[in-house]
């Protein structure tokens, strides 16, 4: 009896196709246990999703130069230059001073960071980068307002790890508060679901953050009398007064009528009587990132205003 090889053309070819269905019986395994989920109705993008969405990359693009040039020395122009699209470079930034445990922690917020801007140029596309103010002296100018007097020394992000983070405190909440206040505005399936996942990833930073300054609260803030948790609570009340609608942030102590089910004085996460996430208009957001109570009114971390079609609106109709 001859011998069959499969070497033999007619085996060749027989051979390629079984592997050849093979592979698609895999693929078509893979699809069916992990599908990609596709409304039968809608479009993935809707025109006012972009807008909204696009409203939120200042507040990326002020995190994610804030963390780089903190753990780094250097921003997005080194990092991720196709982001920035000719946008100038922030005012005043440069390394801080930190430990270790706390540079791993904004090195990798940092990097989430730029992985929010690049889904959100690829999702519903991007703008140049505005110009950004996060110099030591416009940091000492909020803590002023913050505590009603003038800290001395001025306070200083960049001086160690403690007034760093303390720094950071409200910087993940704004894009949270954000995002949760654009949810049902969205309609697009594609651009739910990029917010769900931009919403995620904010809350773990804002939770990190939070848990962070709770294990440090009764620590004096060198070389001023305050306590962490008193910092904290004095950051949220500015904000709360410069959003001008109601307290929807707070700090880590609170009275335990605003506590968790009115039984707690701990805040570690913020959080409304249902211990549901507060949410901001982005109307809100600009009286707070310009400092100034008017939406109209561009200043603080945003000198030139901030970009888009929404925050120039509202600087137009000044």
């Amino acid at each position: 009896m001859p011998t069959i090889s499969i070497t033999s053309p007619p085996y060749i070819l027989i051979f390629m196709i079984l592997m050849a269905s093979m592979l698609m019986c895999i693929s078509h395994s893979q699809d069916f246990l992990c599908p990609t989920r596709i409304p039968q109705y809608g479009l993935p993008v809707y025109k006012k999703d972009i807008d909204l969405l696009q409203f939120s990359e200042n507040l990326e693009f002020l995190e994610a130069e804030y963390y780089l040039w903190a753990t780094h020395g250097y921003g997005l122009d080194i990092v991720a230059p196709e982001l920035v699209m000719g946008g100038p470079p922030p005012i005043g930034v440069h390394r801080a001073n930190l430990d270790l445990f706390t540079r791993n922690i904004i090195t990798e917020f940092a990097m989430q960071e730029v992985g929010h801007l690049r889904a959100l140029k690829s999702k519903i596309g991007g703008f140049p980068r505005p110009l950004m103010d996060l110099s030591a002296n416009h940091f000492a100018k909020l803590f002023d307002e913050a505590f009603g007097y003038k800290l001395e020394p001025p306070f200083d992000p960049y001086r160690d790890s403690l007034n760093f983070m303390l720094s950071c405190y409200a910087l993940p909440y704004a894009a949270l508060v954000g995002y949760v206040g654009m949810n049902p505005l969205i309609k697009g399936y594609e651009t739910k679901r990029l917010l769900a996942g931009l919403l995620g990833v904010e809350s773990g930073q804002d939770a990190i953050i939070r848990m962070y300054l709770y294990e440090r609260a009764g620590k004096v803030v060198y070389p001023y009398k305050h306590t962490v948790a008193e910092f904290t609570i004095h950051i949220s009340n500015l904000r709360n007064r410069l959003a001008m609608c109601g307290t929807k942030e707070e700090g880590l102590f609170v009275p335990w009528q605003l506590g968790a089910e009115n039984l707690t004085t701990t805040n570690i996460l913020s959080a409304d009587i249902d211990s549901l996430s507060q949410w901001r208009t982005p109307a809100e957001i600009l009286r707070i990132v310009y400092n100034t109570g008017n939406e109209h009114a561009r200043g603080g971390f945003f000198p030139h205003g901030a970009n888009g079609n929404i925050a120039r609106k509202f600087l137009k109709l000044y």
